[in-house]
């Protein structure tokens, strides 16, 4: 399953299974579809982030999930928080300056 996160502020799409995972951990209850208000969003925008960096110093990524790669492949890469973070992170940042609200469905 595919999350788009829409806003006047931008569009992406995301896998479910991490989508949801972020939105938790920017203490949103994972409901698809769903929404956040232009008043809230500095403040799930904080607890993501922070949760990011907690994982960068801890050197253990949260969320990890195989990325895609060639069958046989004897190590599989990994895809770090910080990297399946950004684009929601720059997309509520973005929300942020210009007072938008995000949804996701």
């Amino acid at each position: 399953m595919l999350i788009k996160f829409d806003s006047e502020a931008g569009t992406f799409t995301m896998d479910g299974g991490i989508a949801v995972q972020l939105l938790k951990a920017m203490g949103h209850s994972g409901t698809v579809p769903g929404a956040i208000l232009p008043a809230d969003i500095p403040g799930a925008l904080a607890r993501l982030k922070g949760i990011v960096e907690k994982s960068v110093h801890e050197g253990n990524p949260a969320i990890s999930k195989p990325a895609g790669g060639e069958s046989g492949a004897e190590t599989e890469a990994r895809v770090s928080l910080r990297q399946r973070a950004f684009p929601l992170i720059d997309l509520l940042t973005r929300a942020v300056a210009r007072d938008k609200e995000v949804l996701w469905k």
